[in-house]
């Protein structure tokens, strides 16, 4: 009886081994945790997924937590910079090495982003390189400007969720589509406090400069004008636009918003004549051109009052890679004092600027802009 008992006993233990051994070569094993105080068997929390829809309507199974991550297309490593998750970035797209990085507020706070593993070619249309994203394997691809064809495609290849981001409308910085964007992202990097926090800070900047000058008649306002601004390459002072919106933020008298286009316009330089603004602000990204211009033909931009009387100013270019929004709301403020200095009497604009730059993409970096760009200051032509 004794033989016996042993015999069986052995036949289940090996019996046992075998099933243990087969579990782990399916991955079965792998995936199931014992919670010792319940004695029940649960999936771990890398298996489990969650489903989101992005901003292009695809419904997409991400996991549930998300710890690695790529970011390819325009502005959309900024998103992830703004929401504090940049420890979660694997792999960055060319551009973080090779461009320059001083119109990317975000670039100049993070140098390390250089040293991680290249994924892709950025540009308005960027290409993401599926195998050596697979080499980095994130547990999430976001994207930003690619259509759902590209995105579907992209998720093919590589086998890793993609989940599609938007800036809305090119260089805006007030939208639903940014805000639903940073809710989006906040909630599957386990971010939803700091994507509130964000949206209540551009929020509330717009509050703030709403609440100063929106009482203002147009009476008193005086008539700008913006020029110099990149759109698909760098141009002078012909290269502006309808509700350019640093200016809407601040109820400002845009001479170019009768044209009622809906943003970018070519202007030429009779009808910048004919409107004569108060005060011409200048894109710094488009100033060398500006600059060259006025030495071919002083006598055309003395003519016009703002040079005359010394009323021109730089301003900090926002739309790189598109819209870099800390430096739209910092140019905004300094609009506002240079405008209305009595109702910005307060506003100390590079200080502003860094308190910006510092909440959103982690370190004041207006004195390297400065240096490299110009700064917030008044033009002098000669």
């Amino acid at each position: 009886m004794l033989k016996k008992i042993i015999i069986i006993s052995l036949i289940v233990a090996v019996a046992s081994i075998g099933l243990c051994g087969c579990m782990d070569k399916t991955g079965i094993n792998s995936n199931i945790t014992t919670q010792a105080s319940t004695g029940k068997t649960s999936l771990s929390e890398n298996t489990e997924k969650i489903k989101i829809t992005d901003m292009l309507g695809r419904e997409v199974e991400v996991p549930k937590e998300v710890n690695r991550i790529v970011a390819i297309g325009p502005g959309c490593l900024r998103l992830i910079t703004y929401l504090n998750a940049t420890d979660k970035v694997v792999g960055v797209e060319d551009s973080e090495k090779k461009w320059s990085i001083y119109g990317r507020p975000y670039r100049i706070a993070h140098p390390e982003f250089a040293n991680l593993p290249t994924i892709g070619k950025a540009g308005p249309n960027p290409k993401p390189y599926p195998e050596e994203i697979i080499k980095v394997n994130p547990d999430v691809i976001f994207a930003c400007y690619i259509t759902k064809e590209q995105a579907d495609d992209l998720q093919q290849k590589t086998g890793i969720p993609v989940v599609v981001l938007s800036y809305g409308r090119l260089a805006t910085f007030n939208n639903k589509d940014l805000f639903k964007s940073i809710e989006l992202a906040g909630k599957i990097l386990g971010k939803e406090e700091r994507a509130e926090e964000v949206i209540k800070f551009i929020k509330d900047c717009l509050t703030d400069l709403n609440n100063r000058t929106s009482d203002i008649p147009d009476s008193k306002k005086p008539k700008v004008y913006v020029g110099g601004i990149g759109f698909k390459g760098m141009h002078g002072i012909e290269s502006t636009s309808c509700n350019y919106p640093p200016f809407m933020a601040v109820n400002a008298k845009n001479v170019v918003d009768e044209l009622n286009q809906s943003s970018h316009v070519f202007i030429n330089k009779e009808q910048l004549l004919k409107w004569d603004p108060d005060i011409i602000f200048i894109d710094e990204g488009g100033l060398k051109l500006v600059i060259e211009d006025y030495k071919k033909n002083p006598d055309y931009y003395n003519s016009l009052k703002a040079f005359k009387n010394g009323n021109v100013y730089g301003l900090l270019p926002y739309n790189f890679y598109t819209t870099n929004v800390g430096t739209a709301l910092a140019d905004a403020y300094f609009i506002g004092k240079v405008i209305y200095p009595d109702r910005f009497e307060d506003i100390d604009p590079e200080k502003k600027a860094d308190e910006i730059y510092t909440f959103l993409v982690g370190k004041p970096v207006y004195s390297v802009m400065k240096e490299k760009l110009g700064g917030f200051k008044k033009l002098e032509f000669k």
